[in-house]
């Protein structure tokens, strides 16, 4: 059976729980078929983020529309967050190893469309699809951790999913690098094809169907995704008009969209955000505030990190996708040395030293900006990935550990949506931003500098936020530990 009774009450606080487990735990028969099949999913959603960020400036330029690397990155997520929030009824109908299957063909479909494309509609298109399919995947990964096994692992699943980040990370850029530099972009694209073919074979030779609830299945709330992506959508649109007047018209109308979400899902028997989501003065709130605005503030980096190389400083895609490689490797070593911490009170002070190193990261990013040091984005980048890894695991186990019984499945698909959510904001964001500060096609060097300043600001002054909320989730949970 699929759900390991054992994982289910050593998780709920049954006999053994607080105990500190071995990696080697993890090869063990009855948990190997589950750590394989999340590490295959993270590494899926790792190849695609690093593959297409490094080669999607070159795409750009190949179809001339500069405003779609903000567009591509925000689209792409926008589906994600939906997939996300669909990965529950669709386990319900289809089975853990039908949703993962199906979501997986989806991604595929995106891929090809994406290859093929001669005009950006297809591009955008392309990145729809592959948001819808990989959202699911990983949100359903996330889902199934409190189900597959005890709490005294969950911490080394983190660690293990790391060490799936780092090995897609480290070949990712690179190779994306080499083949849109000796053959094209679409190559680059393309390259996500194999690995998602190895994924879905594995998932239906390893993975068990699993048993499907009896109970009616989950209606998808179709009026409140759309209300996110709408809003989301339109700070992507306000960051293309030329007009003052609808720019702020499009602000304003995205803030009551997401302000209306939020008060209708309150209000629904069926709410999508946990109860306790977004409150600045209790856990599990602060948690989640801290899982949205660190990859928002990071996200500048995201989207126009490998454009500023290129652009500003004349680096090829291989050099400029090094900076990628460099995050995500550090945030992946980082991450494997914090499963191995034991105690309760230093694990949480970690909630707070990585968005702490996520704003010494972004300060260098900046700083390489003003002073014309291209050098110093590299171990700015790898700051950033530390900083990420420190907390990333810690808060994520917090935020499943507070969670009531009967919101537990909902905590932990919000968490994947909700760092989607962060992203596709940021892009947004930063992507107004850019456009206000002048972003077109074929600027020269300096001005391409003027552009990105103001962005590496703003992501900066996110990352301080950040900061200030992870001390106060710290805080909150030091002290108060059951498992201490």
């Amino acid at each position: 059976m699929l759900i390991d009774n054992e994982a289910k009450e050593e998780f709920a606080g049954g006999a053994g729980a607080g105990l500190e487990g071995d990696w080697a735990d993890l090869l063990e028969p009855r948990y190997l078929v589950s750590t394989i099949m999340l590490s295959l999913g993270v590494a899926l959603f790792a190849f695609n983020e690093f593959f297409v960020s490094t080669a999607m400036p070159s795409a750009v330029k190949a179809l001339g529309q500069p405003w779609l690397l903000a567009w591509a990155f925000t689209c792409y997520l926008v589906l994600a967050i939906v997939g996300g929030a669909i990965a529950a009824a669709m386990k319900e109908r289809l089975g853990s190893r039908g949703t993962l299957t199906t979501a997986t063909a989806v991604f595929v479909a995106g891929t090809v469309f994406a290859c093929l494309a001669e005009h950006w509609a297809f591009l955008i298109g392309g990145r729809l699809l592959q948001g819808l399919g990989e959202g699911t995947t990983i949100a359903l990964c996330y889902a199934l951790i409190p189900e597959l096994f005890p709490k005294r692992l969950v911490q080394k699943v983190f660690g293990v999913e790391a060490i799936a980040w780092a090995a897609a990370a480290f070949g990712g850029p690179l190779l994306a690098g080499l083949l849109t530099e000796h053959i094209s972009w679409r190559a680059a694209f393309a390259s996500s094809l194999p690995p998602a073919a190895i994924f879905a074979t594995l998932v239906l030779v390893m993975v068990p169907q699993g048993a499907r609830s009896d109970k009616p299945a989950a209606s998808v709330p179709l009026f409140r995704l759309s209300l996110v992506g709408a809003g989301i959508l339109m700070i992507s649109v306000s960051s293309i008009v030329s007009s003052q007047v609808l720019m702020s018209l499009l602000l304003v109308s995205a803030i009551a969209l997401l302000g209306l979400f939020v008060g209708v899902d309150r209000r629904s028997a069926d709410a999508i955000l946990p109860a306790a989501a977004f409150s600045v003065s209790r856990l599990p709130g602060t948690g989640f505030w801290v899982i949205l605005l660190m990859p928002l503030a990071s996200s500048a980096g995201a989207v126009y990190l490998v454009y500023g190389l290129q652009m500003i400083w004349g680096l090829s895609p291989t050099e400029a996708g090094i900076s990628g490689a460099l995050m995500a490797l550090s945030w992946s070593f980082s991450g494997i040395l914090v499963a191995t911490v034991k105690l309760g009170d230093a694990r949480r002070l970690l909630a707070f030293v990585g968005p702490l190193l996520l704003v010494a990261g972004m300060a260098a990013n900046t700083l390489a900006l003003i002073v014309d040091q291209y050098w110093l984005i590299y171990p700015g980048q790898a700051i950033v990935g530390i900083g990420f890894g420190f907390s990333w695991g810690i808060i994520n186990q917090l935020l499943m550990d507070r969670a009531p019984e009967s919101e537990r499945d909902k905590t932990a698909t919000f968490v994947p949506t909700l760092q989607s959510a962060g992203y596709a904001v940021g892009g947004a964001v930063f992507g107004l931003i850019a456009g206000l500060a002048g972003l077109q096609e074929g600027l020269a060097a300096e001005a391409a500098r003027g552009v990105l300043v103001p962005v590496f600001l703003t992501g900066l002054g996110m990352a301080v936020i950040a900061a200030i909320l992870g001390a106060r989730t710290a805080k909150l949970a030091t002290g108060s530990d059951p498992d201490r």
